[in-house]
Formats: C-alpha cells, structure tokens, sequence
C-alpha cells in the first residue's frame, strides 16, 4: 500500500469516526488526488479553520476555482458547515476531508466523474 493510499484509508477513518459520514471512497479518492503534493506536507494537508486567510484561501481557490462556484454567502455557509461536520474542537482538519465535505454540500461531486 502507497503512500496516498495510507492517507486515504486515514482521511476515511475521519469521515466516519470524526465526521459521521460514510465516505464515497471512489470521490475521496479523486479530491485526494487533486489535493495533489500538499497532502504529504504537515502543513499544508490541513485547514486551520481558525485562520480567516486559509478560509479565504479555501473559498477562493477551491470554492470558486477548482468547483466553478459563484462568489456567494453561501461559500462561507458551506465552509462554516464543513467546520461544524468536522468538529471545532478538532485541531487537525485534513485539508482532502474539508474539500470532500465542501464537495458533498455543494452537490459538485460531477467536477470530479
């Protein structure tokens, strides 16, 4: 077992025990894969929910870029609902679980068929 696949049997493990969801192992697998390098980074494969520039970093480059969706109250709903799935008291947001939360609330899961 690679690499990613270790991360993504660790990011499905958050979904159910942290998030109480049942993941879509094919769609976490294609948001893990277009995570891309960041996800081998300490840093970067985390969202600090508590810094405004990350969430505005996340609005912007995957709200509206990578899912194509207009720049909205919404996105920060969408983000603030992620956060509360997850947990905020969880330190550790895995940036490929975030993104695939934001994906499920949007109904976006056709960016990555």
């Amino acid at each position: 077992m690679g690499k990613r696949d270790e991360l993504i049997a660790k990011y499905a493990d958050d979904l159910k025990n942290k998030c109480g969801v049942t993941p879509d192992m094919d769609l976490l697998t294609k948001v893990t894969i277009g995570c891309g390098p960041t996800i081998y980074n300490a840093d970067s494969s985390t969202v600090a929910a508590s810094d405004e520039a990350e969430l505005e970093t996340v609005k912007n480059n995957f709200l509206i870029k990578k899912l194509g969706l207009a720049d909205s109250p919404a996105l920060r709903e969408g983000i603030d609902a992620a956060i509360e799935t997850y947990g905020k008291s969880e330190r550790n947001k895995y940036r490929a679980v975030f993104y695939y939360l934001l994906v499920k609330h949007f109904g976006k899961e056709a960016v990555y068929a």
